[in-house]
């Protein structure tokens, strides 16, 4: 598939998509006019791409780990350091905090629009616990 239909079946701008090539997280092959030509798998790899840079993992960290996640349960990182374990114990703990305050942000929106939506409800409850 082209440029253009990767990123709207993956919601990523194109420039994106070319700074992912120059950071070699995706390798687009050239058809013979020049244009990118992606495989299918691609749409994963960007998605999986996204949600890690979402994390606020780096791309030098995503480019090491990608190998990894196509199958998790053989994992082979032979050239991982002890700085790259810990930086990865460092980022892993990072997400884990933030999945705890997404959680709580969730959990307050959700409450508020219960609220919104039927006060009697919420006043009932606040009533029962006191």
């Amino acid at each position: 598939m082209r440029i253009g239909e990767l990123s709207e079946r993956t919601g990523t701008p194109r420039r994106l998509l070319r700074y992912y090539e120059e950071q070699q997280l995706i390798v687009a092959d050239r058809t013979p006019n020049g244009y990118r030509d992606y495989d299918e798998a691609f749409v994963d790899r960007v998605m999986q791409i996204r949600g890690l840079l979402d994390a606020g993992l780096p791309t030098r960290i995503i480019k090491q780990i990608l190998p990894c996640l196509d199958k998790p349960r053989v994992i082979h990182f032979p050239d991982a350091t002890p700085e790259m374990l810990a930086t990865l114990e460092q980022e892993r703990d990072r997400m884990t905090e933030r999945i705890r305050c997404l959680v709580r942000n969730r959990d307050a929106v959700a409450e508020y629009l219960e609220a919104v939506r039927d006060p009697d409800a919420v006043r009932d409850r606040a009533d029962a616990a006191s």
